[in-house]
């Protein structure tokens, strides 16, 4: 894989920056805070999106002062060419990506978690792995060599693509202590469901199923007689309810034709008082357009336009004379307004000359106090030289005095300095072996629960209100209480377990404190030496410096008199402005009095526009007034035969056939009240038999049901018993593959580690490097004795730890099955704990890997011999006004050491 181009806008300090990279070795350099690391998150953030934050947010991405972000990658993998972009918005306080967009040779991938997925899938590593092997982030050039072994171990897995077979092999783990809990609580079921089954075939179920059903036909023929009688008083009731019915409708049709011949009495009075508003309204409208008429006829004189024939013009020839007019004053402004285009330009093209040769003269006396500011700048700096290597002095003692404070935090620790690897590690085994317990109890609680929930499953199933059983009389009470007591049991030592887990945290949380301050000393001791070294290149700079001033005065001077020259050339332009603005003027005055004559034509015809759709509206209201006449008309001869219907329903009352039929309907309904309450009786005692005997009938189909399920929980127990050998087997054939493969990846990785540092580190004292299976490291100097690499000297640490870097990345390039194309090698400030001797070896550890086939290497540093390595250089520097950075291209080597200091 390979960098091509980066392109920012608005992410972090730069405003906006577009970079290529080359093949090679590209080389970052700037002061410390301008803006150089941040290039390289941007690459990581493209590829991996918030997985590249860390602890960060989406809002610590967006510029300070800016609602928007934008980040696009470009880059080749595999010979094919990809690009990603991502574009975030700031809403309230929450950032959140609007855009996040995977272009392949192939297709189009959206969305932030389908690209993340996708550029993992495509580089065979996730964010993790990315920074673990390809990208070395700043400060954490030693992130290997400090981690603990298990940690490495996971790590180094992890990027060789064996942490996988880990996970399936504790997925198999897991999955043969569930089949043996299921499988437990399966032979617990097996047993109950054998003691249901002796239970019921001790019963005579058929011969009580015979006697019920005959009981049964007796009822039924019973209520079979009383409802024929029933049948009979429903047809007498219902023929009374009919006359009554009719009886109530015939009243309720009489108040309804009362209601409505009030509600058109009430409509035709509010149709007629719509009709006099509108005839107000019709009245009110042509008053407007006389209105209307007057404004006309006072604009038209104003104007002056008269008809040609003489006399005054009526409205369609003043209509046409109108248009004709605004047409001819639109040609005429048209003319002006071109007129007035070409002196603007002659104007605007001198004033733009004038303005060039201002601003070169600007520039040029920019460039001379520049010049000079930056001379001052330079004699300022001698004169700080002095007080600095005094400042620097004094920093010495400071870092004396800090690591004497940072010792100090073990005078009441419970270990000595230097010890802190050993405690911590303790630790932690001893916080594994808690947690290895906690995870058998948990698995002991969770087959308690499965065994409690079946017993209380089978408990209900074994409830039969019917037949009389109780349940007290049920086998499995006594059984869950006992499981209960045992679950709350468990419970009580799964939180004891929890608390003694939580105290060791603590623990471990002072050991990591201590083992910080350890590590701080060792990089205070480093920072200290590379003090006493900068002090003695600081005394090596002023004599460049002297001769660096006397330079830029004298181009200062040369630039001030060029502005004198350009300055004098614009003021003999300015007076050839003025005779042109004087023109200018003239056709603005006559576009101005077209403009008045122009917009009192055009208020004539918007009037004549107005009054015609005021005659259309009161054309309208008189239709809609002769509408309402008619309307009304109509609802009045309805009116007139409601009121005639209404006459004739009130003189139809029969109240003797009214009487009859209550009288037979009171009859019917008392029948019917006695003949029902029988028929209850009789249907309860039905129901009591059908219920009994469908309680026998479901103790036949449990019984049969109870003898399937038997026959079920067997075969299924046979079947659990044969998965729990097949997931154990599973098991131990994860564990052996992924020991085999680990095995055969060491010592490939053993090699090319051995190969890298003795390649680049020059040092007689060391004769090899060790890797066992667990991933543990041994340096062996040339007398044999061995060294842990934290013995290794600051300097030497840091360089282990990147020849096991290019190591373990040599090793995924090479690929299990052939080479695999890899993401550039990304080096942040590898140079914090190397004195000038390792850097030496750095860069030989550079080109070796370069020349080992590494297709692109980016580094950021602002050391002197790295920049001189490189076969491009990117300067980042950072604008103090604006706080922006800014990136330029490839400057001399020989130059940029001049600017270092």
């Amino acid at each position: 894989m390979k960098v091509d181009r980066i392109r920012l806008l608005n992410f972090k300090c730069y405003g906006e920056a577009d970079l290529g990279l080359e093949r090679g070795v590209t080389v970052v350099h700037g002061v410390n805070g301008s803006g150089k690391s941040t290039l390289l998150e941007a690459v990581f953030f493209a590829l991996y999106g918030s997985k590249a934050l860390d602890d960060r947010t989406l809002d610590d991405v967006i510029t300070t002062g800016e609602e928007e972000a934008e980040v696009e990658l470009h880059f080749t993998h595999d010979g094919r060419d990809y690009s990603v972009e991502r574009h975030l918005k700031l809403r309230g306080d929450r950032a959140s990506t609007t855009k996040c967009v995977l272009e392949t040779p192939t297709e189009t991938i959206e969305g932030a978690r389908d690209v993340r997925r996708e550029v993992t899938e495509l580089l065979r590593m996730d964010a993790e792995a990315f920074v673990n092997c390809a990208y070395v982030r700043q400060g954490e050039v030693n992130k290997l060599i400090h981690a603990s072994p298990s940690d490495r171990q996971d790590m180094i897995d992890d990027l060789l693509q064996l942490g996988a077979l880990e996970e399936y092999r504790e997925r198999a783990s897991d999955a043969r202590l569930g089949v043996k809990t299921v499988l437990d609580g399966q032979r617990e079921v097996l047993e109950n469901v054998r003691q249901q089954v002796e239970k019921k075939e001790t019963k005579d179920l058929h011969e009580r199923l015979n006697g019920l059903e005959s009981r049964r036909a007796d009822v039924d023929e019973e209520i079979e007689h009383f409802e024929t009688q029933r049948e009979q008083a429903r047809n007498t009731l219902e023929t009374a309810e009919d006359v009554l019915e009719r009886h109530e409708e015939t009243r309720e049709e009489i108040d309804r034709l009362g209601a409505e011949i009030d509600d058109l009495r009430e409509k035709i009075s509010e149709t007629e008082d719509k009709r006099e508003d509108a005839k107000t309204e019709i009245r009110d409208l042509e008053e407007r357009r006389t209105e209307l008429a007057a404004e006309r006829e006072d604009l038209l004189a104003k104007v002056d336009l008269r008809s040609t024939e003489g006399g005054d013009a009526d409205a369609d020839a003043d209509a046409d004379a109108v248009g004709t007019r605004i047409d001819e004053l639109e040609t005429r402004d048209e003319e002006l307004r071109d007129e007035l285009e070409a002196v603007r330009v002659a104007i605007t093209e001198t004033n733009g000359e004038i303005e060039r040769l201002r601003e070169e003269a600007d520039d040029l006396e920019a460039k001379a106090e520049q010049a000079r500011e930056e001379a001052g700048d330079l004699e300022t700096k001698l004169e700080a030289d002095e007080a600095a290597i005094e400042d620097r002095e004094a920093k010495l003692d400071d870092l004396e005095a800090e690591i004497d404070a940072a010792r100090e935090q073990f005078e009441d620790a419970p270990i000595d300095f230097g010890d802190t690897e050993s405690h911590l590690e303790a630790l932690e085994a001893e916080r594994e072996a808690l947690t290895d317990e906690i995870g058998d109890v948990t698995a002991d609680i969770r087959t308690v629960e499965n065994a409690i929930e079946e017993g209380e499953q089978l408990l209900e199933e074994g409830k039969c209100p019917e037949c009389g059983q109780s349940v007290e009389d049920s086998p499995h009470v006594n059984v869950l209480d006992e499981k209960r007591e045992e679950l709350a049991a468990l419970e009580e030592r799964l939180d004891a377990l929890e608390a003694e887990r939580d105290d060791v945290d603590d623990r471990i949380d002072r050991a990591e404190e201590l083992r910080e301050a350890e590590r701080r000393v060792d990089r205070l001791e480093e920072n200290r030496d590379n003090v006493e070294q900068l002090l003695a290149e600081k005394r090596e700079t002023l004599a460049d410096r002297r001769e660096q001033r006397d330079r830029l005065l004298e181009d200062a001077t040369e630039y001030e008199n060029d502005a004198e020259a350009k300055r004098t050339e614009a003021a003999d332009l300015e007076e050839s402005v003025a005779t042109k603005r004087a023109e200018l003027g003239e056709i603005n005055g006559e576009r101005g009095d077209i403009r008045d004559t122009l917009e009192s034509l055009r208020r004539i015809a918007e009037i004549d526009d107005e009054r015609e759709a005021l005659a259309a509206e009161i054309e309208t209201r008189r239709e809609r007034r002769r509408d309402w006449q008619t309307m009304n008309d109509e609802r009045r001869e309805t009116l007139s035969n409601k009121r005639e219907r209404k006459r004739d329903l009130e003189s139809e009352f029969d109240e003797d056939r009214v009487e009859t039929a209550r009288e037979d309907k009171q009859n019917a309904e008392q029948y019917l009240e006695k003949v029902d309450d029988k028929l209850a009786d009789l249907e309860e005692k039905r129901t009591n038999l059908q219920n009994a005997i469908g309680a026998a009938e479901r103790e036949l189909e449990e019984l049969e049901e109870l003898r399937d399920r038997l026959d079920a929980v067997e075969k299924r127990c046979e079947r659990l018993e044969s998965l729990y050998d097949e997931a154990e087997t599973l098991q131990a054939t994860y564990a052996d593959l992924r020991s085999e493969l680990r095995q055969r990846n060491v010592e490939t990785l053993e090699r090319l580690l051995n190969e890298t540092f003795e390649l680049v580190y020059q040092n007689d004292s060391y004769a090899g490097i060790d890797l066992d299976g667990e991933y543990r490291l041994t340096v062996y100097q040339k007398d044999g004795e061995p060294l842990e690499p934290e013995q290794l000297s600051g300097g030497e640490r840091a360089l282990f730890n990147l020849s096991l870097r290019c190591a373990i990345y040599r090793l995924l390039a090479e690929g299990v099955e052939g080479a695999a194309p890899m993401p550039p090698l990304i080096l942040d400030e590898p140079t914090v704990f190397l004195d000038s001797g390792h850097v030496t070896q750095l860069v030989s550890l550079v080109e070796s890997m370069r020349d080992l086939g590494v297709e692109q290497i980016v580094v950021v540093s602002h050391d002197e011999e790295l920049v001189g390595a490189a076969d491009s250089l990117v300067r980042v520097e950072k604008d103090a006004t604006s706080n922006r950075s800014r990136l330029e291209r490839g400057r001399p080597p020989e130059s940029e050491l001049l600017a270092s200091d």
